[in-house]
Formats: structure tokens, C-alpha cells, sequence
């Protein structure tokens, strides 16, 4: 048996699912449970609120202490299953909806249909949006909840705009527009002026494939059967992107270096989650006027962003620390929780009709304008896909690595995708 495979044997074997099994209705005796959270390894803010939230839980539930760890996003499927073949606790996890079906074929990912009843998950599924509920939903069972949501967003420094003798009023709307703002805007300033959070070691593909779709194209089929991030629609966005690259309007900074010039006033337009909008209003705050626009477009052709973002999953075996990890889910996925996710952090509210309520993000939405481009980027939301099969990262790994190179690499642009394609088509199941 190949080595992968016997290693996704005995992570299956320590966590076998627990179907069918009865947890308690409360938590009345002291329970540990151990929670693995990639918001806790973000700078600033995003932390900050995820910490005080949690500590807020364990406040109104004594009898329930969470032994919060901050895993960073790339890293949180290898530690995950590390730590599952060490023999370590790992009781619930903020996931990646593109690890969900693996999570379940191999670390026994629990449904929550069954160890919950169905009046009570109904009572806390009512007024969430149904397509985040759909996309933590296998084989009809919930086995991620709809934790974090987020839109691509255009940033932009409206002070470097006025010193462009652009109108910050009138962001721009296409690439053909982000190519002569970003020109305009190093012209005048010798500032950058267009990043994104396309590419990176930490970028995942999630943007990536928002880029491909809104050009008209996909990375897989709709069947999950063949790739398709050579096609001509997904060539040609790669090739967009180069051109930006070639004319000297696209810097190819990491994701930390961006974050640190947008945030300090030195990057005219940043494209990237909303869930950096914390820490770019702490930036600004005193420095420069920030605000927000929606994806670029491809000319006329509709943009289509997909979501980045996480579920909750219950990986552990325990009735009581189910029934811990459930009430947990249940509190940062209320709207209290929203609230605190939305205005501290910049995720998408899961709970629409807070945006409306005066107890929650009526008065905020009002006061601060740079969350509006996120929600209305809710309605047209697409699904981020995943890669099937057990060498998912493999194949995400060679189809970034391959545009990353044909943008910055100076080679050729379908010859690369196409032979990425091929490579990475061996390794689909």
C-alpha cells in the first residue's frame, strides 16, 4: 500500500465516526476542549476578536474550558493530521471548505445531523444564509458549519488617488482600469499602485479561481473530474495578469509585505479578503482615507467571486466534548457572534438580517461604508471548489505554482498552464 494511503488509514482508524451516538442535552461537569483556529494566528485584530470571543464563552459556560490554538491556514490540514497520528486531542477546527471531504474520508469528521437532534440544528440553521450552509453539506449531512465568510475586495487609498489626479469617487471597475489607475498612481506618487492576494506561499487558490471564473472560465469541470485551468477562458485571465506584471502595474510582494504597504499608506489598490478590513482600518486610522470597491471585471463580462472562508468542524469521538464543541459553534455563529466577526474582523455577517437590526450592525453598517462592497457581493457569491481525492493540496499546489510562474517567470503562458495540467490531471482520482 502506498505510504499515503496507509497514513490515511490509521488517521480513519483513530477517529472513527460517530454515527448514530447519543451526546448529552448540557455541559454539567467540567470538560476540556481543544478548538484549532486559524483567525488566532492572524495580525491584529482578527486574533484580538476571536480570543475575546472565546474567553466571552467560557464566561457564560464555567463548565467548558477552550484550549484555543492559533494554526495558520496553510498549515492547518498537516497539523491537523500530525497531531491525529500523535495520539493528540483535536476536538473541533476551523477548516477550510476545501479540506471538508477530506476531513470526513479521513479524520472522521463527525455529521452533525448525527449527534444532534434535528429540531435543535434547524432552530440554529434558521436565518443563516442557506448557500454557506449548502457548502459544509455532504452527502446531504452538515459536517462543517458555516463559521467565516469572505469577499474579494478591492481596497484603495483615496489620498493617493486625489494625488493621482484621480477621482476616488469613481474606483475602478475592470483590469483594463486597475492597469491605467495603477500606472497613474506610481506615475504621480512612486508608490505602488496594485497588489493581490493571488499568489503566495499563504494564498491558497481561492482568489485565483474568482480571477479564472469571472473571465468565463473554471479550474475543474462541473463534473470534478477534469481540470480545466488551461482552457483558453483561464489562459487568457493568466495572461491578463501578466500583462499587468510586464507593464509594471502589478507588484509581486508576498501577502505580508502587501498587507504592511497598503496598511501604511505605501500601495494604492490592494485585491484581497475582506478579512484583512480590520487591519487596514487600523492602519489608515489617522494616516489616510481608506475605502473599498467590488472585484474587477473582465469588460462587460459579469465578475464572479467565490468565497473564501472556513467551517467549523467536530473531529472529536466524546459525547460531552461533541455536546462542548456544539455549544461553541452555536456562540460564534449567533448574532452576537456575527456581530463581533463582522465589525472586528471583516467577514461577511452569516446572518443577513443583523445587517438591518439596531441590537447588532445597523448603526455600524451606516457608519462605516467599507463593508457595503462585501455584502453586496454576497447575492452573486460562487462556491470556492475543491480538489478531490487524497492529493488535493498536490494538485492545487501545481496549478498556483504554474500561474505564479507564467505571471512572474517570464515564460510561456498556455505551454505552462497546459503542462501543469497534465501533471496535475495524473494525480485527480
Amino acid at each position: 500500500m502506498h505510504r499515503r494511503n496507509l497514513l490515511a488509514a490509521a488517521l480513519a482508524s483513530l477517529a472513527l465516526p460517530a454515527i448514530g451516538q447519543t451526546i448529552p442535552d448540557t455541559v454539567d461537569e467540567p470538560v476540556t476542549i481543544t478548538f484549532y483556529n486559524y483567525n488566532l494566528a492572524m495580525a491584529g485584530n482578527g486574533a484580538d476578536a476571536t480570543r475575546r470571543l472565546i474567553d466571552q464563552f467560557m464566561a457564560e459556560n464555567p463548565n467548558i474550558t477552550v484550549d484555543a490554538i492559533p494554526v495558520g491556514a496553510a498549515e492547518s490540514t498537516t497539523t491537523v493530521q500530525a497531531d491525529l497520528a500523535a495520539g493528540q486531542p483535536v476536538d473541533l477546527v476551523q477548516m477550510g471548505f476545501s479540506t471538508l471531504s477530506y476531513a470526513v474520508d479521513n479524520y472522521g469528521a463527525v455529521a452533525l445531523e448525527d449527534i444532534i437532534s434535528q429540531d435543535e440544528l434547524d432552530g440554529h440553521f434558521e436565518g443563516m444564509v442557506p448557500n454557506g450552509l449548502d457548502l459544509g453539506r455532504l452527502d446531504d449531512k452538515t459536517y462543517g458549519l458555516a463559521y467565516t465568510f469572505s469577499t474579494p475586495v478591492l481596497f484603495y487609498n483615496a489620498d493617493l488617488f486625489r494625488e493621482a489626479g484621480l477621482d476616488p469617487d469613481q474606483p475602478p471597475e475592470t483590469w483594463d482600469e486597475i492597469r491605467e489607475t495603477a500606472l497613474a498612481i506610481e506615475d504621480a506618487t512612486g508608490k505602488e499602485g496594485f497588489a493581490a492576494g493571488i499568489f503566495g506561499p499563504s494564498a491558497a487558490d481561492w482568489l485565483f479561481q474568482g480571477v479564472v471564473r469571472s473571465n468565463g472560465g473554471e479550474v475543474i469541470s462541473r463534473d470534478r473530474t477534469t481540470l480545466t485551468f488551461a482552457e483558453p477562458p483561464a489562459v487568457e485571465a493568466v495572461q491578463m495578469l501578466r500583462d499587468l506584471y510586464d507593464a509594471g502595474a502589478f507588484d509581486p510582494m508576498d501577502i505580508t509585505a502587501a498587507l504592511e504597504g497598503m496598511s501604511s499608506g505605501n500601495i494604492g489598490m490592494y485585491l484581497q479578503t475582506s478579512a484583512i478590513q480590520g487591519a487596514l482600518v487600523s492602519g489608515a486610522e489617522g494616516n489616510f482615507e481608506l475605502r473599498a470597491s467590488t472585484m474587477p471585471s473582465f469588460g462587460d463580462k459579469p465578475v464572479r467571486p467565490n468565497n473564501s472562508g472556513s467551517a467549523l468542524v467536530i473531529l472529536s469521538q466524546d459525547p460531552l466534548k461533541q455536546r462542548a464543541a456544539w455549544e461553541l459553534m452555536k456562540f460564534l455563529t449567533s448574532e452576537e457572534g456575527y456581530t463581533v466577526i463582522t465589525s472586528e474582523i471583516g467577514y461577511l455577517p452569516l446572518r443577513p438580517a443583523i445587517v438591518d437590526d439596531p441590537r447588532y450592525l445597523k448603526d455600524w453598517v451606516e457608519e462605516h461604508p467599507l463593508v457595503q462592497p462585501n455584502l453586496d457581493q454576497l447575492a452573486i457569491l460562487e462556491p470556492w471548489e475543491s480538489m478531490p481525492g487524497p492529493n488535493y493540496l498536490q494538485i492545487v499546489s501545481i496549478m498556483m505554482d504554474a500561474a505564479e510562474m507564467a505571471v512572474y517567470g517570464g515564460v510561456d503562458v498556455e505551454a505552462t498552464l497546459r503542462d501543469a495540467q497534465a501533471n496535475a490531471q495524473a494525480l485527480m482520482p
